[in-house]
């Protein structure tokens, strides 16, 4: 049997608490959303938010609290999710995008400057698989609302630099793939108060219906209470894998700094040869992997080097390979084997 791609970090104390949930006969919006919000906040040093029953919801409500509206042009990178495009698009806005830096796989600050420079207003930060943004610490200086998009980097650190820091609004998604999973749903969080209250009244005109249920919340509660055991492995996971591909031509998409943590999110490789190639040889090795950005904004501009060099490469030839806390010894090992072989 093929080892898989993905397998959720839920064990039965996880459904324990459901079940909790649903003896204490209340599943809907309640007390246990309030209580993982405040956990949440808590793990990122912000102050406070609000928790939706889908991603797109939550960027949407962040989007307008920032001032998103008909016209206006909104900076994200290439490598950003496609669902940018949708939720920017529903609310009359666009996007600009820009190029990548290849030392962090965000935008770069010389790319937000050009972009700003063409009408950009608002900036839709996205950290792809585990990445951080290294180099933006002066993207402040643009004077934009940044609303900072870490549900592939939740959980990862390069020294002082963690998730959450940069955005005046800050999105997280809980879908059944992410770090922290209630089955669905996401969050807005801030630091500042006056931006919580805009996102509060802004998410309260279909309360309760949009809001997380109990049900949710519950799971997150038990896997932020577990979280640094299950990134810790996630780390160890992804620190033996580089050892593996380091044997090859290929090399890891983002960062290589010693100090850089990554939460596991995947393991990101860069092929360097024929994909297809490599696709056949882990079809052949019983391993499953993803190409990394066919979902993403960019997937339509892999020939265009003249608008994106940085980020074609990684559009075209990125392998997105399995990394989760619950992988066998025997995965491990074969996942080992294949990344050191491949063609």
């Amino acid at each position: 049997m093929a080892i898989r791609f993905f397998k959720p970090t839920l064990r039965r104390k996880d459904m324990d608490a459901v079940l909790q949930t649903m003896v204490d006969e209340k599943i809907g919006p309640g007390e246990r959303r309030k209580d993982f919000l405040k956990a949440l906040a808590a793990r990122l040093g912000l102050k406070d938010g609000i928790t939706q029953r889908s991603y797109p919801t939550a960027l949407a409500l962040a989007l307008t609290a920032a001032g998103v509206t008909e016209g206006t042009k909104v900076i994200a990178s290439v490598l950003s999710p496609e669902i940018y495009k949708v939720v920017v698009e529903s609310l009359g806005a666009s996007l600009i995008l820009t190029d990548i830096s290849p030392e962090s796989g965000c935008m770069s600050e010389e790319q937000v400057s050009r972009a700003f420079e063409h009408g950009g207003s608002v900036i839709l930060l996205h950290e792809p698989v585990c990445q951080l943004p290294v180099g933006l610490e002066n993207l402040r200086s643009f004077s934009l609302p940044i609303i900072e998009d870490i549900t592939q980097s939740f959980g990862s650190s390069n020294g002082s630099i963690v998730p959450g820091q940069l955005g005046d609004y800050v999105v997280c998604a809980f879908e059944e793939d992410c770090i922290v999973s209630t089955g669905g749903g996401a969050a807005v969080l801030a630091k500042d108060a006056g931006r919580i209250e805009a996102i509060k009244k802004l998410a309260a005109v279909r309360s309760p219906y949009d809001e997380l249920p109990d049900m949710n919340a519950a799971l997150g509660i038990i896997q932020l209470a577990a979280l640094d055991g299950l990134l810790q492995r996630r780390n160890e996971l992804y620190r033996m894998f580089l050892q593996s591909v380091m044997k090859t031509e290929h090399t890891v998409f983002g960062q290589k700094s010693v100090d850089f943590l990554s939460n596991g999110y995947v393991f990101p490789v860069v092929i360097n040869s024929r994909i297809d190639d490599c696709l056949a040889f882990c079809k052949k090795m019983e391993v499953s992997v993803r190409r990394t950005f066919t979902k993403s904004v960019g997937a339509r501009y892999g020939e265009r080097f003249d608008l994106y060099p940085n980020a074609v490469g990684p559009i075209n030839r990125a392998l997105s390979f399995p990394l989760y806390p619950f992988l066998q010894q025997k995965d491990i090992e074969a996942l080992m084997k294949v990344l050191s072989h491949l063609p």
